[in-house]
């Protein structure tokens, strides 16, 4: 995902009301969040639909990472010749 522009890509709620179409193609050919604001403020954000998908995968990943560091931390960790032993085993099945 693309870094929002400050100029261009924070609407005001009521110009989003108006041309929503218009800034769902925005979104979609930019690859950049819209920002809606009300009274000043931001509420929401329009995102694509792949970039989210895209960004919930990402936070999953790192989710996982963080586990396993706190895993390994602990002393929970195996040693890479037994975690490849683990993996042929499943997969020589």
């Amino acid at each position: 995902m693309q870094r929002p522009k400050i100029d261009q890509d924070i609407k005001p709620l009521s110009e989003i009301r108006t041309g929503i179409a218009d800034f769902i193609k925005q979104v979609h050919d930019t690859k950049r969040p819209v920002i809606i604001t009300q009274h000043g403020e931001s509420v929401a954000v329009l995102l694509d639909a792949h970039e989210y998908e895209a960004m919930q995968e990402k936070i999953e990943l790192i989710t996982d990472i963080q586990a396993s560091i706190n895993q390994l931390e602990k002393g929970a960790g195996i040693s890479h010749k037994d975690a490849k032993e683990k993996v042929l085993k499943r997969v020589l099945k």
